[in-house]
């Protein structure tokens, strides 16, 4: 299956599956950040992405790139936003939990939608400081 197949199929349904493949993506993307701009020991490795990648960093990514998303990409955010998970943030109270989980289905629908472009500009503001 094509991604745009596999996403047109998604979007029909419960957004957290964008979610899921979107926590893919960008963990993946600030790991290679985190492995081309440092020389540390692998635990530090872990460390610096791990700082990325949680739930309050992702849901802090989410409203700075706010102002810039498209209706379409607005869209994606309420939908997944409003969309119930089975399981709660272990380290995140539930209000950053549920960003985070709004951001992942953006960076799932980029993704998914073979938008590299715009993928890699949301990507890189969400690791700046």
């Amino acid at each position: 299956m094509k991604k745009q197949e596999l996403l047109k199929k998604l979007i029909q349904g419960n957004l957290l599956s964008l979610a899921f493949i979107g926590d893919s993506v960008h963990t993946l993307f600030v790991r290679e950040k985190v492995l081309e701009n440092s020389q540390g020991k692998m635990q530090n490795y872990h460390t610096l992405s791990a700082k990325y990648c949680k739930a309050d960093t992702q849901a802090k990514a989410l409203e700075k790139i706010k102002p810039m998303l498209t209706e379409e990409e607005n869209e994606i955010v309420r939908r997944a936003r409003n969309a119930k998970p089975k399981h709660q943030a272990k380290n995140a109270s539930h209000a950053s939990y549920t960003e985070a989980t709004s951001f992942e289905a953006l960076i799932g629908f980029l993704y998914l939608n073979e938008d590299q472009e715009r993928l890699t500009q949301i990507l890189q503001i969400s690791i700046e400081d």
